[in-house]
């Protein structure tokens, strides 16, 4: 809508300062033309915009001029009051500065439209923590990645990995902070190239004098997105065949969830064993107590985490693993077997 698109121009311009009428067309997803009628309407409407010409000119409101949220809908201002539950904002300092910073917003909206911003406030809950998870500990040095990250500037590091305890350091260019399930993570460059590093793995952080040397056109988004593509997308993944208990079905299930092969159907954990799929004679079982399952892991040790699962979980397949599984059982039996 016209009147939701000049509230984003507003906003942009009084966040941004002067800003090309082409940058404004190509964020508003419109014609330059588009544009320029839209400035001439909020120059009627009294909002003091003007424009410059010339390789440095642009669009801009007078020094000074700041508008407010009426022009929010009833869905934008629900949207603001979905907040994240958990540690986000205190680990960053900003525990009591988001509440303060709502209740302005909730005196600026409209009238009608608070009732259900508070109601939303009230009724819906994001907690991205993991059941059961150990919490992360962010420590002292989530501030100073925060000054590397709001300053600009680059970041020595010293850190341990986690494949191997190592403590290595580095000298990065930070993009920005990422809280993912409750744990936060810095995206920096090293050497021109993407890494990812767990705050809580920080041995040690000091923002040095120089600038950070970002590579150009992309922000955090971007680069975060490339890392988490990294972690998601599995180039050549290990598919395994399990046949678990119905006793345990559900847990299994949703322990690995994230495993689970996407093209493979999923297995009901309230069907009763009588009533198994007889459909597909591949997804028959001598055992009518247990149902297939179809996982895909990064790797053969990656899948090693079934073990947990001891003789509820059985692997048929890849054989390769079933051996690992097997040594790994022989050798735990082995030491337990003798007296500490």
């Amino acid at each position: 809508m016209k009147s939701d698109r000049l509230l984003s121009i507003m906003l942009l311009l009084q966040t941004h300062g002067q800003l090309p009428a082409g940058a404004l067309a190509e964020r508003m997803e419109v014609s330059v033309r588009t544009i320029m009628r839209d400035i001439e309407a909020l120059s009627a409407a009294g909002v003091p915009v003007y424009t410059t010409r010339g390789p440095h000119g642009g669009i801009a409101l007078l020094p000074g001029f700041r508008t407010d949220v009426t022009g929010l809908t009833a869905d934008e201002a629900r949207a603001l009051f979905v907040l994240l539950a958990g540690r986000a904002h205190a680990d960053l300092g900003l525990g009591q500065a988001i509440g303060s910073a709502l209740r302005k917003i909730m005196a600026a909206l409209p009238a009608p439209h608070r009732p259900d911003a508070d109601l939303t406030s009230r009724r819906i809950l994001i907690d991205p923590a993991r059941w059961r998870g150990r919490p992360s500990r962010p420590g002292a040095d989530l501030a100073v990645l925060q000054q590397a990250v709001f300053t600009d500037r680059r970041l020595r590091l010293r850190y341990r990995h986690g494949r191997d305890s190592r403590v290595r350091s580095y000298t990065l260019d930070p993009y920005g902070l990422v809280s993912k399930a409750d744990v936060w993570y810095l995206v920096a460059d090293h050497r021109g190239e993407p890494k990812l590093f767990r705050a809580d793995r920080t041995v040690s952080a000091t923002v040095l004098d120089q600038p950070a040397q970002r590579r150009d056109g992309l922000e955090l988004t971007d680069v975060w997105d490339t890392l988490r593509r990294r972690i998601d997308d599995i180039p050549a993944p290990v598919c395994v065949t399990v046949g678990v208990r119905r006793e345990v079905l559900a847990r299994f299930l949703r322990i690995h969830e994230a495993d689970l092969a996407p093209d493979a159907p999923v297995p009901d954990a309230q069907r009763p064993a009588d009533e198994a799929d007889s459909s597909d004679p591949e997804r028959q079982l001598a055992d009518p107590e247990r149902e297939l399952v179809e996982l895909r892991f990064r790797s053969l040790g990656a899948a090693e985490a079934l073990l947990m699962f001891g003789a509820d979980a059985e692997v048929l397949a890849p054989d390769e693993l079933r051996q690992a599984l097997a040594r790994k059982a022989a050798e735990a039996a082995t030491l337990y077997a003798r007296q500490p």
